[in-house]
């Protein structure tokens, strides 16, 4: 199978409420982006200037408003906040609205956006348990008729999905370790990890991860989409470039630096602490064009097959028009797409 290089947006929820980043997904489909997918927050990265629209919903509208793009979630979490058996109706129901467009990003989660529901939060190993068990539970609610399930984690007595397409919804997983990783490998549609780490976490620990993971399923090397989120700042200049990270601050922290922060307040606080430097690291940021094509490409060479481009000012229509007229232009004559 092969799968075509694709080039989308990254609906930020955490910067624009839900109207005015509806207006800027639209416009990444007249310019010429081959998807849109959004973050699923209950709450923002920062509280000052925040936002967190409901991704679901907003999905529904964005499918009304587009005809071309491919639409997602990067990522929700199917364990805590939503229980799987609403994220298999939510997701068969957009199925079914918009055929062959949709996607399901799914990943472990973050105390930011479930901890504060009561929820004790659970160690990582028990969170990818927990992700594993509701994609099992999911895919079964699509493919059969009547479901009786008692797992670890969930349970389901005589649900019936009745909204749904022969053809499931792709379920692609996020992952920034080893083990979500090679789980994508073994049963995902897609593989979701995002930009601006060193080089070996890519090289040496992640796509060796993937590959063991479809190795061990039997699966062939390029059985699944590859999606990578690329922080891209582009500007007049280095010193504007740079200063749109400021925002994204968060972004930079370690996740020793911010494991179990409920509270944007605080996530705050610990953000606007680092150098902007620091703020800056996970982007790519210049005001060269042809640089940022030859930093993309550098996740093309390494097997990426979709990249989702993450802009961090506000002025996103500058971005999307800009993006659109100079970058993706560059890339498709590159890879001959």
């Amino acid at each position: 199978m092969t799968i075509p290089l694709r080039f989308g947006y990254k609906a930020s929820a955490e910067q624009f409420g839900p109207t005015e980043l509806l207006d800027y997904a639209v416009l990444a489909e007249e310019v010429g982006f081959d998807s849109v997918f959004i973050s699923d927050h209950l709450q923002p990265w920062l509280h000052d200037g925040g936002h967190a629209p409901a991704s679901v919903p907003w999905l529904g509208a964005l499918g009304s408003r587009t005809d071309r793009v491919l639409i997602g979630t990067s990522v929700l979490t199917p364990t805590f906040r939503y229980n799987p058996t609403v994220v298999a109706q939510d997701f068969a129901t957009l199925g079914v609205m918009y055929p062959g467009r949709v996607i399901l990003g799914v990943g472990t989660g973050e105390a930011l956006n479930e901890a504060n529901l009561g929820i004790a939060w659970p160690d990582p190993p028990e969170r990818f348990q927990r992700l594993k068990e509701a994609i099992g539970l999911i895919r079964r609610l699509w493919s059969e008729d009547r479901v009786n399930f008692e797992g670890t984690y969930y349970t389901a007595r005589n649900i019936t999905i009745y909204d749904k397409l022969p053809e499931p919804v792709p379920i692609y997983i996020g992952a920034a370790g080893p083990a979500a990783t090679r789980l994508a490998g073994r049963i995902a549609d897609g593989f979701i990890t995002t930009s601006g780490k060193k080089r070996e976490l890519y090289t040496e620990t992640l796509l060796p991860a993937l590959h063991e993971g479809l190795e061990k399923a039997g699966r062939a090397p390029d059985a699944i989409d590859t999606l990578m989120e690329i922080k891209v700042s582009l500007d007049t200049s280095i010193e504007a470039a740079k200063e749109k990270t400021r925002f994204w601050a968060p972004l930079a922290l370690t996740p020793d630096e911010k494991m179990g922060i409920d509270d944007p307040i605080e996530m705050q606080r610990l953000g606007e602490e680092l150098p902007i430097e620091r703020a800056a690291s996970r982007f790519i940021v210049s005001d060269d064009p042809d640089e940022h094509v030859e930093r993309i490409s550098w996740y093309v060479d390494l097997g990426f097959r979709h990249l989702v481009f993450h802009d961090p000012g506000h002025d996103q229509e500058a971005f999307l028009r800009r993006y659109g007229e100079e970058i993706l232009p560059r890339l498709r004559a590159k890879f001959g797409v």
